[in-house]
């Protein structure tokens, strides 16, 4: 029995991903201090704009994944036009919903679903993949602490702590996600940063070493938020 092109649009929004990110900086902002509202809003707003980073990627990969993938949803049968319009009114849904947390939050945010989506367009097979990946994981302290309600957000930055750590998680997911794939990307001739890593130390070496890397990480944030905190 065919899939519903519904189902399929929500399978193409890469939704392990979207919800785990709307978690974890829910959970972020809720440990911060924040309202519930606001912990709402961080939710609504991080589920609409990882939805439209899934897409772009979706939409990026569409002749790769063809070779490739025949799981993925535009493989199966997902009209491309209606991921672009699903993913043109999740824009339209995004803009308020980040300025609705003030003006320095929802810029942090935007940026964030831009360097990712552009990112992930023309530095996804280059050795500078990490790049997108470590500065959209840097803005979202920022995002956390400039963040308010109906638009009044705060002036305080986050920490340079914290900004760090962020970074440098984003640097270890992006290892841990590319792993997965490396046959296909070699296969391609990519030359992303975890293809050269994993050609020069082997994938099980670099599996090791990515996850020790991103569990001390998100151990020293844990550290950093009990101490420096956010703020």
């Amino acid at each position: 029995m065919p899939t519903p092109p519904a189902v399929l649009l929500l399978l193409a929004a890469q939704p392990r991903h979207v919800i785990s990110m709307a978690i974890g900086l829910g959970t972020a902002a809720a440990v911060a201090g924040r309202p519930l509202r606001e912990v709402g809003l961080v939710v609504a707003t991080v589920l609409v704009g990882q939805a439209i980073i899934g897409w772009a990627d979706d939409l990026t990969d569409r002749r790769r994944d063809e070779r490739h993938r025949p799981d993925k949803p535009l493989v199966r049968g997902l009209d491309p036009g209606t991921v672009w319009f699903a993913l043109t009114c999740a824009v339209l849904l995004v803009v308020p919903l980040a300025v609705a947390h003030g003006r320095r939050a929802g810029l942090a945010y935007l940026a964030v679903v831009a360097v990712s989506a552009v990112g992930d367009r023309y530095l996804h097979a280059r050795v500078l993949s990490f790049l997108p990946w470590m500065v959209s994981f840097a803005l979202y302290p920022a995002f956390l602490a400039y963040g308010g309600w109906n638009g009044v957000g705060t002036t305080t930055p986050p920490t340079v702590a914290m900004t760090a750590l962020a970074a440098a998680l984003g640097l270890g997911l992006h290892l841990l996600s590319a792993l997965p794939g490396l046959v296909q990307d070699h296969e391609e001739g990519e030359r992303s940063l975890p293809m050269v890593l994993a050609l020069k130390t082997g994938t099980p070496r670099l599996l090791l070493i990515a996850g020790v890397f991103t569990v001390l990480v998100a151990v020293g944030l844990i550290i950093a938020g009990g101490t420096v905190g956010l703020t």
